[in-house]
């Protein structure tokens, strides 16, 4: 039985998804921009717009029972990949060994104007 995640410290779906699905030991978390969780596109530096996608996943995996430990896949959508560096060490700087399998993945847009999204796929032990 899947199950939809829900949680009001990320931004709500725009559009005809969830925010999250659970099914059995695992949940796949929707792609996260840097929007706040009231659904304004942050304004600031990459860095504080890269934290805001990692903090809406946090609150996602939180919302499912779930850290950045149980993430087991991660796929990471950038429109700019000279920003790769920056992104790379903020995102590692959530995660830890063993590190979830990931591919980045340049793109021409991303919904509302934004550089980067990033989705994850987690699961339960």
């Amino acid at each position: 039985m899947k199950t939809k995640i829900v949680t009001d410290k990320a931004p709500a779906a725009v559009g005809p998804y969830s925010q999250a699905i659970d099914i059995g030991n695992l949940v796949f978390l929707a792609g996260q921009i840097y929007l706040t969780p009231e659904g304004v596109l942050l304004e600031g530096t990459k860095e504080e717009q890269i934290r805001q996608v990692m903090k809406n996943l946090e609150a996602v995996l939180k919302a499912a029972g779930m850290t950045f430990a149980n993430v087991v896949k991660t796929t990471i959508f950038i429109t700019d990949m000279s920003q790769y560096p920056l992104v790379n060490e903020v995102y590692g700087s959530y995660l830890v060994e063993p590190f979830p399998a990931r591919e980045t993945v340049g793109v021409e847009t991303l919904p509302k104007g934004a550089w980067l999204e990033i989705s994850m796929i987690a699961a339960r032990e």
